[in-house]
């Protein structure tokens, strides 16, 4: 199997390149690269650049603004755009619910959502995981019944990503309790100033506000809101699962945080001379560089695999790649906030005899380390990926 990229892909990536650094802000780019959480403008104004250029939907149908770009493409696209600090287009909207209502929506819902779900004049935030149903999405309680031609939906959602800015949420609701579990499941589309939602934050360890409760008590939905068929959302949201987890290795994001844990330790002095000198470091350093590059050849391996697969049918194997590339993304935010060590806390003072430069966003970096924990839990845990793992690969 020929890993090697041709010279139209190399062509590709170079235009990639050129486009991502001169066209998204630099402001925008330094946010990211730093770890910052972005505002809701910069990640509107950076998808808008995107839209524009036609780069926000790739993953679409050609008739809804898609790309017709091979496996290799499509992985060239996500890599260079975490390795130039680009925020990728909202994941709600774009690797989510859009693919969902191209797939399964009715002709009505596709006129009406897609266009603004891709420029983000819509933002989309997901209704699926609850207390006591995430890893086992299926048990999930919030119920949906059918009254004078309405849903009624009652009960609760948590850990709503930046649903503070969404305008509607994408939810599995239970619509039949007598059913088992996945059976009973369907798809719903719901405005988010429908009386009787309520939003509540939750600080995450970082003490950012990022995720949320959400809450509905008697919320009413048109049933026109219904994605597909009545109770067949659960296989609607494997389809969306399999669109999540595409690129979630994140090669590109853990390759950008290396080098700069490089030009770090080069420029940040301790005991009179650079951290770059320690022998220890490197090898480090070293060593997660060589089990990244395991990692990207396995990637591509997968990405050269897909022209052969059922695109409906997710590879087993995105199961290894989520498992390594999130333990690699933590390793290197571990990395960075032991070279910055004291100065990676946000303070209004850093200590006498710094040298590092304020640009360099080291008052960033423990707040990066302590929300890259959750890495290894969001898309499916680390432990839900080996149980695929053990019955995909070794029939267990």
């Amino acid at each position: 199997m020929d890993l090697r990229f041709t010279m139209e892909e190399i062509a590709f990536r170079d235009e990639l390149r050129r486009f991502f650094r001169s066209e998204i802000p630099a402001e925008i780019r330094r946010k990211q690269g730093e770890g910052r959480h972005l505002s809701k403008e910069d990640i509107v104004t950076s998808q808008r650049i995107l839209h524009a250029h036609g780069l926000a939907t790739p993953n679409w149908p050609v008739e809804w603004g898609g790309k017709d770009w091979t496996p290799v493409q499509r992985y060239i696209f996500t890599e260079e755009m975490q390795r130039a600090a680009v925020p990728l287009p909202l994941q709600f909207n774009t690797f989510m619910v859009g693919p969902v209502i191209a797939a399964f929506g009715s002709e009505e819902q596709k006129k009406r959502f897609l266009p603004p779900t891709a420029s983000l004049d819509i933002w989309w935030c997901q209704g699926f995981s609850e207390p006591g149903a995430g890893s086992d999405l299926a048990s999930l309680k919030t119920r949906a019944e059918k009254r004078d031609g309405k849903y009624v939906v009652s009960g609760q959602k948590a850990w709503t990503t930046l649903g503070q800015h969404a305008d509607w949420i994408f939810c599995l609701v239970r619509t039949d309790r007598e059913a088992k579990k996945q059976r009973g499941i369907s798809f719903l589309l719901i405005d988010m100033k429908s009386p009787g939602i309520t939003v509540r934050p939750v600080l995450t360890i970082d003490g950012a506000h990022e995720v949320n409760e959400v809450f509905f008590d008697e919320v009413e939905v048109p049933v026109e809101n219904l994605v597909g068929e009545e109770n067949k959302g659960w296989d609607y949201a494997k389809f969306l699962l399999s669109n999540e987890r595409t690129g979630i290795a994140r090669i590109g994001m853990s390759k950008q945080r290396i080098a700069r844990a490089k030009r770090l330790a080069r420029e940040t002095e301790a005991g009179g001379r650079s951290l770059w000198e320690d022998a220890d470091l490197r090898r480090r350093v070293a060593a997660i560089e060589v089990e990244l590059k395991a990692l990207e050849i396995t990637q591509m391996r997968v990405v050269a695999a897909q022209r052969h697969r059922d695109a409906d049918k997710p590879d087993p194997a995105s199961s290894i790649l989520k498992i390594k590339g999130s333990e690699l993304q933590q390793a290197t935010t571990e990395l960075l906030l032991d070279i910055a060590g004291p100065y990676a806390q946000p303070a209004p003072d850093h200590p006498a005899g710094h040298n590092a430069p304020e640009s360099d966003g080291m008052d960033a970096i423990a707040p990066l380390y302590f929300n890259a924990r959750k890495v290894s839990i969001y898309g499916g845990s680390n432990e839900i990926q080996r149980n695929i793992i053990a019955k995909a690969f070794l029939g267990l």
